[in-house]
């Protein structure tokens, strides 16, 4: 089944801070301190994996706040989003602002020719691999203090907080993750710019796949 509960948090963020590389083995998270009218929420950014063999993967977009509609206009807190199109949920693989075609859906995979001309016209825009340090290091620059912010998740199921802030599709068959593959779900962080503009961090783990069906799982 899918993701028990998915949401996001709008807020102010207050402060970020890394784990100690040793807390919790050699993975950890990038944390924020958000502050929301129910009171200051933390929510932990996965820059590295529970598993030494597993890397992690992310994107550094830029968008309008009409590309991430209605999620922009909403008010500071906790907002359960439906998984759908239109809720204001993400999906990295459907979401025409996230997706690696903007606007542009076929069936199936494009024959050799098309698939070189719409590279040439929109170009990919690919996952970055790499350590952790080298994660953190693209994330915490739209970390600014002060900055509306907006985490999409899994709310904490005690306490304040937001966590599964990351791609929830694509695991493998067999893994532990096999049964919380779901589309409209996936987490992401996103930061106000002055402009009006969102910086937005996506973050996946390597043995995810980069197209699933319509339950999540690997197509």
């Amino acid at each position: 089944m899918p993701l028990p509960e998915y949401g996001v948090l709008s807020g102010t963020l207050h402060r970020f801070f890394r784990d100690q590389p040793d807390d919790q083995g050699r993975w950890f998270h990038v944390n924020l301190e958000i502050d929301a009218p129910a009171g200051r929420y933390r929510a932990a950014i996965d820059v590295d994996s529970h598993q030494s063999a597993t890397g992690v993967q992310w994107k550094v977009l830029v968008l309008t706040a009409s590309q991430i509609e209605p999620a922009d206009t909403l008010s500071p807190g906790y907002h359960e989003l439906a998984s759908t199109s239109g809720s204001g949920a993400i999906d990295y693989l459907r979401h025409p602002a996230l997706a690696n075609r903007p606007g542009c859906v076929l069936v199936a995979r494009p024959p050799a020719w098309l698939q070189g001309l719409l590279d040439r016209i929109s170009p990919r825009t690919p996952w970055t691999a790499g350590s952790n340090l080298d994660a953190a290091l693209a994330l915490e620059p739209m970390l600014v203090p002060g900055r509306e912010i907006l985490v999409f998740g899994e709310p904490f199921r005690v306490g304040l907080g937001m966590h599964n802030v990351h791609q929830n599709q694509g695991d493998p068959h067999g893994s532990q993750w096999w049964d919380e593959n779901g589309v409209w779900q996936d987490g992401a962080t996103l930061t106000r710019r002055p402009d009006g503009r969102f910086d937005v961090f996506l973050n996946k783990f390597s043995t995810q796949a980069d197209r699933t069906d319509n339950h999540g799982h690997p197509a």
